[in-house]
């Protein structure tokens, strides 16, 4: 099985990006401990980050040639992307949406998800751990459908 996992827009900034808020691991940290909790639950991931929308449509589209499932931070285009949210909803792989932040506990304009609707499930709020409740969440759907 495998996974691809979106990561979007200024996420590249992990760790020296508002730290209080995202915290201090860098997105190269996150991928390397997420590689190894997959690893655990016996599937592959494929890490993918982007700061363009486009690009971010284009790896939702190839996911559905030889990907189980999405893993996605959409970051910023969490609130904004129809392209993005459309693009998850044509390829009919699950999603899960991550957030290391808790979104709910934000601006008021991160409070709603576009894409959202169009996962299996959203996990916001516990760090960098945000990826690893994410990863089992979506193998665990994958596994008993």
């Amino acid at each position: 099985m495998k996974i691809l996992v979106i990561n979007g827009p200024n996420l590249n900034l992990l760790g020296t990006r508002e730290p209080e808020v995202y915290g201090t691991l860098s997105l190269d940290m996150i991928m390397s401990e997420l590689q190894k909790y997959a690893e655990e639950l016996g599937v592959e991931i494929e890490p993918f980050q982007s700061n363009i929308e486009g690009e971010i449509v284009d790896a939702v589209q190839k996911a559905r040639i030889d990907c189980s499932g999405i893993l996605m931070n959409p970051a910023a285009y969490t609130h904004t992307s129809v392209a993005i949210r459309d693009a998850v909803s044509a390829v009919k792989l699950p999603c899960v949406e991550v957030h290391l932040s808790n979104i709910q506990d934000r601006e008021e304009f991160r409070k709603t998800s576009i894409i959202a609707p169009v996962c299996i499930g959203q996990i916001a709020g516990f760090g960098a751990n945000s990826y690893k409740l994410g990863l089992k969440a979506l193998v665990d759907s994958i596994n008993s459908n």
